[in-house]
């Protein structure tokens, strides 16, 4: 059947046989294409050119999805390049993404060729109950799972805060949940802001039960930094936690864009005089922002809570705190235009241009180039893929016991 010509037949003229044929074909195809989008992530993710961003947080703004869904398709890239069977049946359109996603879970080259067979004689859903319950049988006991919870911390060697962990699955739970809140705090309920990330959201709890230890209305907690007069106008100097590690001076600049700021003299290390200290975005100011940006500004962003002010020309480097010389940023977005290289200007008419390290000036909102059913088929031509392409599965009753021993003994 040539599907390329019948897509312009009227659906109704369809017989139930040619409906079900085109629907087949099709599906295969988008698998195809789908594995040949999930070769160019992986491609893109080994290059490691994104500066300041990670892959999934691209793909996540460049392709339209959402950064839970961006962050699982990086895991599965990632994971295709050491499957080389099931790439290739995922290839020819015989598996659908919903079975890759299960199989590159717990596939490994050992057990690569077995759960590929097990998948093409698989309906999907049973598929993934069979592997849900393949993984469990496989993990520790239950007494040895609280034995081996911990939780530890420290600080890497570029300044970064390193966390791990493992909890048992109650308390995993509680932390899910509360991380949920954190999620809920940065993205209220209904909006169309992009879901943040577990990092943003741990911050944010974190900054939540901070928040409830001070009710004076001064300054709920504080983050210290020592920066040197110098460092932050761009010359050399130092920055530092007043309680870790040393900051790279883009950090510091990033951090005393939107910061409460106390002037302190030094001599040979010991103090001079302590200046007032100030706040350098005046609560009135914040106002006019808000209302003006009503968010982040960040081409595709749409943030709107915990969001810095970010002059566009550094305070201690001559601009101005004025209006017209910051701009409201999403904390993410905020460390892009510092440590990741981006660039801000501000246009006639209150526009602004944003512009990609190497200069090139991002798009307002990136559109995918044109596509077509004809391209798709044309691509995945070589080999043929078609109706009977891909391997559904009997749909039988499955034994789970049974096949789950033959997992093990695999």
């Amino acid at each position: 059947m040539d599907v390329v010509r019948e897509e312009n037949r009227d659906l109704g003229e369809l017989s139930f046989a040619e409906l079900e044929e085109e629907l087949a074909c099709l599906a295969a195809h988008i698998y195809a294409g789908t594995c040949r989008w999930l070769e160019l992530v992986a491609e893109v993710d080994r290059r490691d050119k994104l500066v300041g961003c990670t892959c999934a947080q691209w793909l996540a703004w460049r392709c339209g999805l959402t950064p839970r869904t961006a962050r699982e398709h990086v895991r599965i890239a990632r994971s295709l390049g050491g499957l080389p069977a099931i790439r290739a049946a995922f290839a020819r359109g015989q598996l659908s993404f919903a079975k890759v996603r299960a199989l590159t879970r717990v596939a490994e080259p050992a057990n690569e060729e077995n759960l590929l067979e097990l998948a093409l004689e698989l309906t999907a859903a049973q598929l993934e109950r069979a592997l849900r319950a393949y993984r469990r049988v496989t993990t520790e006991e239950a007494a040895a799972v609280q034995e081996t919870a911990y939780l530890d911390w420290y600080w890497d060697d570029d300044g970064s805060l390193v966390v791990r962990g493992r909890l048992a699955p109650e308390d995993g739970a509680v932390l899910l949940q509360a991380l949920e809140a954190g999620h809920a705090a940065l993205r209220p309920r209904g909006s169309a802001e992009p879901w943040p990330t577990g990092a943003e959201a741990l911050a944010a709890v974190a900054e939540l039960a901070l928040s409830g230890r001070d009710q004076s209305g001064g300054d709920r907690h504080q983050v210290v930094v020592h920066v040197d007069e110098a460092a932050l106008a761009g010359a050399e100097g130092g920055c530092e936690l007043a309680e870790g590690p040393a900051l790279a001076p883009e950090t510091a600049r990033r951090l005393a864009c939107d910061a409460t700021v106390i002037e302190l003299k030094e001599r040979d290390g010991e103090p001079l005089s302590v200046g007032r200290k100030t706040r350098s975005i005046p609560p009135a100011l914040r106002r006019a922002l808000r209302r003006r940006d009503r968010g982040c500004r960040f081409p595709g962003c749409e943030n709107h809570r915990f969001v810095d002010a970010h002059h566009i020309e550094h305070w201690a480097q001559g601009g101005e705190t004025s209006v017209d010389n910051l701009v409201l940023l999403c904390r993410r977005h905020h460390k892009l235009l510092h440590e990741g290289g981006y660039l801000v200007e501000r246009l006639p008419a209150g526009k602004l241009r944003f512009r990609y390290p190497w200069g090139e000036p991002l798009p307002d909102a990136p559109r995918p180039p044109p596509g077509s059913l004809d391209s798709l088929f044309e691509h995945n031509g070589r080999p043929p893929v078609g109706a009977d392409s891909y391997r559904t599965g009997a749909g039988d009753r499955m034994d789970l016991d049974l096949t789950v021993k033959a997992l093990l003994a695999a």
